[in-house]
């Protein structure tokens, strides 16, 4: 019997699965592919996601095949602003990577800690009792585990089989994606493109190398099974509609098509079984954020589950997840769709878009959507408190080394200025550096395992009733002696 049965062995799922390795929990992977997905669906990385990696000490892997690129206003609907000075990160980039290589990388971290990741597994039942779920396979297997999380994308057959409500829009507008052969010259596409762009958002060609173009353009309308993928001929009558062109297109790698539709399921947790990432909610493209919300998904309920698996979480922690990342994919979803309308090439919404371009040029209003973009504006909701409360803390210097260098084993953390506090009965779960850094504009902070602040002050008795919250009652286990940053 397995801890937890994580179904789908995408991002989101792969993020979940190291997450839970690094508290021992036994874990298995069911993905109904055979193969890796051999197609390029997100692009990179946004500033939240990045410093997730960071904090568990990846960062280093995706850099070597990423491409940094400025952080600018563009990824709000296309408007091309510049990136607000001084963003509350060490991380003030969006990282070009693919979602293949991506993958791979997540996949190899699961493997490193010892996860078992099985293909060709496709889950087509599931039940639940007080003690566990039971999962059914294709080929008649049963597996049974005390949890099962459905991180399998949003025709997810997890929610499905839970009868989860998935509300909100359908597709109302298409659009056609794909990587080709171009037979036109590089220069004569990006011209083509450039004098498109300046009206049609949702057009795109973008050289991949050895003439293979990522080719994006509006659909004529909505297709009745978008799991069907264009044909070559209609890309091709799609490209001449709207760029006046086919650019000689041919020899497509694959091709795909995905709507507008927005939908975020009512429940992340029924019982025993959760939901995360694609499976909890779909959206747009537009701002390049979903992949980016499932692995923060992932990263927010990876501790917490694996804290219900050991035994001492308490109570309403696990139920937590949905509480903290329900409204985080209903902002985004809200996103979304305003990005969406001032897409669109309809007068009304053209009017409304150089309105927000113009607001854009004030610090604050850019700002102010940077961060929601890349998330690093999300604060839960943990009660009354200072500022920095809920938030998560950007990387800072240390007397010896840097503050995310402390979180890679996804434990809490107690960073003590005053070297009075203690932290003593968590040892086990929390670990206690003291370290007078200039820059942790506070005398202490509690860092939950995901990195928010869950506490800051500086005295002792309000500490102790602040722990048992995110990390469950004290135990006998002594504190270990207090570190220096860096030791």
């Amino acid at each position: 019997m397995f801890d937890v049965i994580v179904v789908g062995g995408g991002p989101t799922g792969l993020m979940l699965v190291a997450e839970l390795r690094l508290h021992g929990v036994r874990v298995l992977v069911l993905e109904k592919d055979t193969e890796p997905a051999a197609y390029v669906r997100s692009l990179g990385l946004h500033v939240r996601s990045i410093e997730v990696m960071d904090q568990r000490g990846l960062l280093d892997r995706f850099l070597a095949h990423g491409r940094k690129y400025p952080l600018g206003g563009v990824f709000f609907a296309g408007i091309e602003k510049p990136a607000p000075d001084r963003l509350d990160t060490a991380h003030p980039y969006v990282l070009g990577i693919p979602q293949t290589t991506t993958d791979r990388l997540l996949a190899e971290r699961a493997a490193e800690l010892g996860a078992e990741i099985r293909r060709g597994r496709e889950l087509v039942g599931l039940s639940q009792d007080d003690h566990g779920v039971s999962a059914e396979l294709a080929d008649g297997t049963r597996l049974h585990a005390r949890y099962l999380v459905g991180c399998d994308g949003g025709r997810s057959t997890v929610r499905k089989l839970l009868g989860v409500g998935f509300p909100g829009e359908p597709a109302k507008v298409e659009t056609l994606l794909g990587e080709l052969e171009v037979a036109e010259d590089p220069e004569t596409v990006a011209e083509v493109v450039a004098d498109i762009r300046t009206t049609q958002k949702r057009f795109g060609a973008a050289p991949l190398g050895d003439g293979v173009f990522r080719v994006v353009v509006p659909a004529e309308g909505v297709a009745e099974d978008r799991a069907t993928p264009p044909t070559l001929e209609e890309f091709r009558r799609r490209l001449r509609a709207v760029a006046g062109t086919d650019f000689g297109v041919h020899s497509p790698r694959w091709l795909s098509r995905f709507g507008d539709a927005t939908r975020l399921a009512e429940r992340y947790r029924t019982g025993r079984v959760l939901l995360a990432g694609d499976a909890a909610h779909i959206h747009p493209p537009a701002g390049g954020q979903g992949l980016n919300l499932g692995i923060q998904d992932a990263f927010n309920l990876g501790w917490k589950l694996a804290a219900e698996v050991g035994g001492w979480a308490p109570e309403g922690l696990l139920d937590s997840y949905h509480t903290e990342r329900h409204p985080v994919a209903a902002d985004v979803l809200d996103g979304t769709r305003a990005q969406m309308e001032l897409m669109s090439t309809e007068p009304g919404p053209r009017s409304v878009r150089r309105l927000v371009s113009e607001l854009m040029d004030f610090d604050e209003v850019n700002r102010y959507l940077i961060e929601k973009i890349t998330a690093i504006g999300v604060r839960y909701d943990l009660g009354a408190g200072r500022d920095l409360v809920g938030r998560r803390m950007r990387d800072i210097g240390l007397e010896r080394g840097r503050l995310y260098a402390l979180l890679h084993g996804g434990r809490g953390l107690l960073l003590d200025r005053t070297g009075r506090l203690s932290a003593a009965g968590w040892a086990d779960r929390v670990d206690h550096v003291v370290d007078g850094s200039e820059e942790l504009d506070a005398p202490a902070v509690l860092l939950r395992p995901d990195g928010h602040v869950a506490w800051v002050g500086d005295d002792q008795q309000d500490l102790l009733a602040h722990l048992p919250t995110w990390f469950g009652p004290a135990t006998g286990t002594p504190e270990r002696r207090p570190q220096a940053a860096g030791s």
